[in-house]
């Protein structure tokens, strides 16, 4: 308790009294447009907060509402002084649709993604993802909740009255400096802001009440639970539905994880409890439990909400509604992991950094970092592959997989709690310990534009721990070896190129070749007769990163290349 008092005088010395709790509008399809601009909010006395939001917001966007099943098409507008991206977290969508760092939105440019809803019920998000600029530009608000309505959830009787029973709660931690502006790579965060709101109060009926929990920080872990270790169901993870609720007093979110409780507030009318984060019980190396010891001249990161516990909303009980949902089914749906034995392949993932005394950043997956001009792994089509993620680090990294959802089969060779027995997008790894999941590859091919894998600390995602891969058609394996490549290795040169590229030591009958922009956008095209010498004209080109893609009989390869 000592602790608790201790934090909450430190909280109010910044936030003087509490303030509704800010619900974003909803926005419905099937034609959506976001306009990601810079913005402020008065935060603190004195300075203002220089901020991202999407439309008429000055923090976050609107909540947006796709229907499975249904064919969506929506338009992004950077209206910003800088380039970015917008990913659509935990939805299954093609790779150029992603808005992974390859997708970049130019200043004043326009994005049209299109594609049709094949996700099961659940609450997402969307954010930038613009490589090196994800932390800055996510912690300035540029970011909202996504939520998937289905047949299968519609069917059950849940709270589903968005903003009376029903409550989006993205919930961010964040470091401001002295000029009251966000600190993008701060590990001494002190503000919690939910929905964008300091100090926030919720009134909420004394009926069963649902809240869509995000983890939206850069890089802390929330130990979710109630005031008395009130009981609450959990209903869904990051990617649809449990099979039944699961009734527990805490549950833990890393950073991009999501999750949906239910309470019961039929007993507290016209009482207060308040959602809050046990911190206490976390162990040293999650970020948000025990400040870690730190080897000398390292950053701070000394935090005062390590280890302790904390308010993060307060919810005032009022009067039941009209027809108040008063029970919860006490089965929700089916979920039906792939078999192990029905793997094509297992992938082992190290989580590695430079020593074992780092804690701050330089973290890499199999001690490599990112680049934008490699392909990590190429998957065929309806592959199904277990992934084995090892932390070799001190530190707890939560691993996110874009575009397809998995099932976690054991941490550390036991299986996964209740609470992460569902379809899931990402999983927190403590330090020292191996998790298992399992997925199948479906639906999108592309050989140029692939998906991302990373870490969601979003300063280590930032700062390289970040991997990609290609889903590709059946075909495109024929004469590839495990890595991927011709065991020829297709090459390309000069790289970086000015005006004359060339094919090297590649004598199979070409049929085609094609560049195309890291948009996907074919912007080359060279006839066969060109190319009696290997060589490609690129003057015409704009600078940049571009994809060349050599089409033989049976082969389709693939590389980069830089025009400068």
């Amino acid at each position: 308790m000592k602790k608790i008092i201790i934090l909450f005088l430190f909280i109010t010395i910044k936030v003087s009294a509490q303030n509704a709790l800010f619900v974003p509008d909803t926005l419905l399809g099937p034609f959506y447009n976001l306009t990601m601009h810079q913005d402020s909010v008065q935060f603190f006395p004195g300075n203002i907060s220089h901020t991202y939001a999407f439309n008429s917001y000055h923090y976050l966007g609107p909540t947006l509402i796709f229907y499975r099943g249904s064919h969506i098409n929506i338009t992004v507008n950077n209206a910003l002084n800088d380039t970015t991206t917008v990913h659509w977290h935990g939805i299954h969508v093609p790779a150029v649709a992603d808005g992974g760092p390859y997708s970049e939105i130019m200043p004043g440019a326009t994005w049209n993604p299109s594609f049709i809803v094949m996700d099961n019920a659940a609450t997402y998000w969307y954010h930038p993802h613009t490589h090196m600029k994800t932390a800055e530009q996510a912690i300035k608000g540029a970011a909202g909740l996504i939520i998937v309505r289905d047949n299968t959830e519609s069917a059950l009787v849940l709270p589903r009255k968005y903003g009376i029973d029903d409550f989006p709660i993205i919930v961010q931690s964040q470091q401001y400096d002295s000029m009251n502006q966000a600190m993008p790579l701060g590990m001494q965060d002190s503000t919690l802001l939910v929905n964008g709101t300091q100090n926030p109060y919720l009134n909420a009926p004394a009926q069963m009440v649902r809240l869509r929990l995000l983890n939206a920080s850069g890089e802390r872990t929330f130990n979710f639970g109630f005031t008395g270790n009130m009981p609450f169901y959990q209903i869904a993870s990051d990617g649809g539905l449990l099979d039944t609720p699961y009734l527990t007093t805490r549950i833990r979110l890393a950073p991009g994880e999501r999750a949906e409780v239910v309470l019961n507030l039929t007993p507290y009318i016209g009482t207060s409890v308040n959602l809050m984060s046990y911190g206490s019980e976390l162990p040293i190396g999650i970020q948000g439990g025990p400040t870690m010891p730190m080897p000398p001249g390292s950053p701070p990161m000394d935090s005062p909400l390590n280890g302790v516990d904390y308010n993060i909303l307060q919810i005032n009980v009022i009067a039941q509604t009209m027809n108040p949902v008063t029970t919860i089914p006490t089965t929700l749906t089916t979920n039906t992991p792939y078999p192990e034995v029905s793997a094509n392949r297992t992938r082992t993932i190290r989580f590695t950094a430079d020593s074992a005394m780092v804690m701050d950043g330089s973290f890499y997956f199999n001690d490599s970092s990112f680049s934008m001009m490699r392909i990590d792994y190429r998957i065929p089509i309806n592959s199904v592959e277990i992934w084995k993620l090892v932390n070799e680090t001190m530190v707890a990294h939560p691993f996110h997989l874009h575009d397809m959802q998995f099932f976690i089969l054991d941490r550390n060779g036991a299986l996964p709690n209740a609470s992460e027995a569902g379809r899931k997008d990402v999983v927190l790894v403590p330090p020292g310990d191996s998790v298992r999941f399992i997925t199948k590859f479906t639906d999108y091919t592309d050989s140029i534009t692939p998906y991302m894998f990373h870490c969601h600390i979003l300063m280590h995602e930032d700062d390289g721990m970040m991997g990609s891969f290609l889903v590709l058609d059946s075909s495109a394996f024929i004469g590839i070896n495990e890595l991927g490549i011709r065991n020829e290795e297709l090459r390309v040169y000069p790289n970086p190129a000015t005006n004359e590229l060339r094919i090297r030591n590649y004598e199979l009958g070409i049929k085609e070749v094609k560049i195309f922009t890291i948009m996907g956008e074919a912007v080359l095209q060279p006839t066969i007769k060109q190319l009696s010498n290997l060589t490609i004209d690129i003057s015409s080109l704009a600078k940049g990163i571009y994809f060349i893609q050599i089409k033989t009989q049976n082969q389709l390869l693939t590389t980069k290349f830089i025009k400068q």
